[in-house]
């Protein structure tokens, strides 16, 4: 594009002004005078106005007040009934609140206030009118995100508390566990570490990094596997049982004769009925992965900082009272005041009651996390999401396997083949603290006392 294409093209200053707040300056145009002679204008326009405020700032602030969709007086009608404003409103209003000191100087102007600019013209005549305006918005917007900070709340103490059901319903989580443990026990066989009672629930993130003697697959899904096929075992049993007894009411005693099918046959319905179990385990623990998702520190402060906001406005509003009665303003934050204190002390109550029953759990399968510095609350329901979610890629993995098989040689997959065919998976002793005594209690003989 050539000089002369460049020349034909104008920026719209008005518009820039409007849209960004900046007014180009020093601009040169060879082609027209009457471009100069706008310039001029706009120059001297702004240089009539006024600015007390930092010249840049005082234009941010003018363009956010022209964002707003509301005129002076329903501002002010707001802000004397505290009602009606949009949340909207109440933060960018918030957003460009001045400073004490820029208030002071503000309202300390004694000379033609026609001349001032926009956001000093609009904050001169606010709080001429309400020299208390920007705490009472601040108030207005506490009030206007209250709502939504406590329904948050409520949502992740509900979370919590299922999260630790869930944990509670052993089941095959427990299973799981309790195979680890003893295929730890099994390769530290002969050791010192050979006869734990338990582990440290922080190692289940290291199951896939430990390997067999050649390499071909990892603990994780050595076990994962084992416990697929065992529930798959279970599942055929149960069915066998009920068509036993079926048969038995049809035939008059008579019994059914054995599954004639392979043994590879068998191991691979096994593996089909046990997948869906095992891999639709992370379903059963929705509420323990989105309990891992809570920001700790933010739940644990909700309310106590809600709390304390709480009492600013209350002391704000004694304020108001005491200098202009109890006007609407302050009606209205009594009503909304009393109601949210006496709804956090019931929330400061369930919050620690929720606590207990989150520490409980993780005593219960952690023993000892409690007294761990570097760890949080919540910590617990980080490792088994994350362990839930190997366990799910492992099913995967499974499933594709055994899907690899189906493409195979029929004639080799139904050859018979001797117990003894299947080639034991070893793996090296584990490291020494891998496995903790007394961190954790798997018995799955009798429910936990939570």
């Amino acid at each position: 594009m050539d000089s002369q294409n460049f020349q034909c093209f104008r920026v719209d200053d008005n518009l820039m002004e409007a849209l960004f707040g900046f007014v180009a300056t020093n601009r040169k145009s060879p082609k027209s005078d009457s471009n100069s002679s706008n310039s001029n204008n706009l120059i001297s326009s702004s240089s009539a106005q006024i600015v007390i405020l930092d010249a840049r700032k005082s234009q941010n602030m003018a363009i956010v007040l022209k964002s707003l969709a509301i005129s002076r007086s329903e501002l002010l009608d707001a802000l004397t009934n505290g009602q009606g404003l949009s949340v909207d409103t109440l933060e960018k209003l918030m957003r460009i609140a001045p400073t004490k000191e820029e208030e002071s100087q503000i309202l300390e102007f004694g000379g033609d206030t026609t001349r001032l600019a926009d956001a000093e013209s609009f904050f001169y005549h606010l709080l001429k009118a309400v020299p208390t305006a920007f705490s009472r918005i601040n108030a207005m917007l506490f009030r206007s995100n209250y709502d939504a900070e406590i329904l948050h709340f409520k949502e992740s103490l509900q979370i919590l508390e299922s999260g630790c059901k869930e944990l509670r319903n052993r089941g095959l989580f427990i299973k799981l566990l309790e195979a680890i443990l003893k295929a730890g026990n099994r390769m530290n066989a002969g050791t010192s570490r050979g006869n734990a009672q338990a582990f440290k629930l922080t190692s289940l993130g290291k199951l896939s990094d430990v390997k067999s003697m050649d390499g071909k697959t990892t603990l994780l899904h050595f076990v994962v596997e084992e416990v697929v096929r065992t529930e798959g075992k279970r599942c055929v049993l149960n069915r066998n049982r009920s068509l036993s007894r079926n048969s038995s009411q049809r035939s008059n005693g008579s019994v059914i004769s054995e599954d004639s099918a392979s043994k590879g046959e068998r191991e691979k319905e096994y593996m089909m009925l046990g997948l869906p179990a095992v891999g639709g385990l992370s379903i059963e623990f929705s509420n323990v992965k989105k309990a891992a998702q809570i920001d700790y520190d933010t739940f644990a402060a909700t309310c106590s900082a809600l709390a304390t906001g709480a009492r600013e406005v209350r002391a704000f509003m004694s304020q108001c009272a005491a200098a202009n009665g109890e006007g609407g303003f302050v009606r209205e934050m009594k009503g909304f005041l009393e109601a949210a204190e006496e709804e956090l002390k019931g929330l400061t109550k369930e919050q620690t009651r929720v606590m207990d029953l989150v520490k409980k759990t993780t005593e219960y399968y952690h023993a000892g996390a409690s007294k761990d510095q570097e760890a949080h609350a919540l910590q617990l329901f980080s490792i088994i999401k994350d362990f839930l979610c190997m366990v799910d890629q492992v099913c995967i993995e499974i499933t594709r396997n055994l899907q690899r098989r189906k493409t195979s040689s029929r004639s080799v997959e139904s050859s018979p083949k001797s117990p003894a065919s299947r080639i034991p998976v070893r793996f090296p002793n584990l490291p020494q603290h891998f496995m903790k005594e007394k961190s954790m209690n798997c018995s799955s003989e009798s429910d936990s006392d939570f």
